[in-house]
């Protein structure tokens, strides 16, 4: 389909009937890094406006999918998202501290754990160059604070045999490889998995896009399995 220059795609046809989806390939590699198959409960636990939960009901539109955030403004955008595109996705909003509690049904049930975590965005900055001046150290301390916490949230709900897989937009290693580290540590018999993209380049446990090297957004994946 060609689009005429500075095209408005949410006045596109194609949109607004669901078929179409404006993201950065970063991001749908994300999706695929998460292998979802027909049939698995699936829970995205950072979920913001649904665009990953979306691209993972698209690859598996019998998996049973739960999108969760504490956003109530953000995640209030997913519904009317997936109604256009068919997707039969739950969506929870949540209270920190309190999520697990609210999680208690998905508590060890998840076959597959997508924690795509606030950060930098340091992977954005070829396009919003401003955000490196908003990033200092002490905003940096909180985001991995915040990593933390989510990574050892999610792994919670992971059943055994099943799957995290944890993401962030970004270009640094503490928030990236560095988190996956700390994670093994804290987690000595949980397994690190081969990241299933072809894209990227071997980071850590991870691999890391970058806009140099494959044109995308900045962007830390990988992938950890729960031993049964």
């Amino acid at each position: 389909m060609a689009l005429e220059p500075r095209a408005e795609m949410r006045q596109d046809r194609g949109s607004a009937d669901g078929l179409v989806e404006v993201q950065d390939e970063g991001s749908q590699l994300i999706a695929l890094a998460c292998e979802p198959k027909d049939g698995e409960a699936i829970l995205d636990l950072c979920a913001g406006a649904g665009g990953k939960a979306l691209a993972l009901a698209a690859a598996a539109p019998s998996a049973r999918i739960i999108a969760t955030d504490s956003n109530r403004a953000r995640l209030s955008k997913l519904p009317p998202r997936a109604e256009r595109a068919g997707a039969m996705i739950e969506s929870r909003l949540l209270s920190p501290p309190n999520e697990l509690a609210e999680l208690e049904d998905w508590c060890g049930k998840a076959d597959l754990v997508l924690v795509d975590a606030p950060c930098s965005g340091s992977g954005t900055w070829r396009r919003n160059p401003e955000g490196r001046w908003r990033l200092t150290p002490d905003r940096l301390d909180r985001l991995a604070a915040l990593q933390e916490r989510l990574l050892d949230m999610g792994a919670e709900l992971v059943r055994p045999g099943g799957s995290l897989v944890y993401a962030v937009c970004s270009l640094l290693s503490r928030e990236g490889a560095g988190q996956i580290d700390g994670f093994i540590s804290r987690r000595s018999s949980w397994i690190v998995q081969e990241t299933p993209l072809a894209a990227g380049r071997l980071d850590g446990a991870g691999r890391l896009l970058t806009p140099g090297h494959d044109g995308t957004d900045g962007f830390f994946v990988a992938r950890l399995g729960r031993p049964c």
